[in-house]
């Protein structure tokens, strides 16, 4: 997760996978819910399935999700983020 650089999102189950957890998007969530608030990790970049912000719009950190995205220069319509246009691809980058 670190490495997801300014600008670019992942998916749970992306992030899953690129860890070798196989399909367990839903603990990579859990486990990002339990993240020390000063944490300095993207947590803001992890995304559900089709770039949707699975943290409430009106609750404090879905409001800081969106704030982050927003700054990083990416567009959200209708709590979705464009998956083609900000998604992270690794393996495209490095071959």
């Amino acid at each position: 997760m670190a490495q997801i650089p300014e600008g670019k999102v992942i998916s749970y189950g992306e992030l899953a996978a690129l860890s070798g957890l196989g399909r367990a998007a839903r603990w990579v969530g859990r486990t990002l819910s339990q993240l020390p608030q000063d944490t300095r990790l993207p947590w803001h970049r992890v995304l559900a399935a089709g770039g949707r912000l699975s943290l409430a719009a009106g609750t404090p950190s879905g409001e800081e999700q969106r704030a982050r995205l927003r700054a990083e220069g990416l567009t959200i319509r209708n709590d979705r983020v464009d998956m083609r246009r900000h998604g992270w691809r690794p393996m495209e980058a490095n071959g």
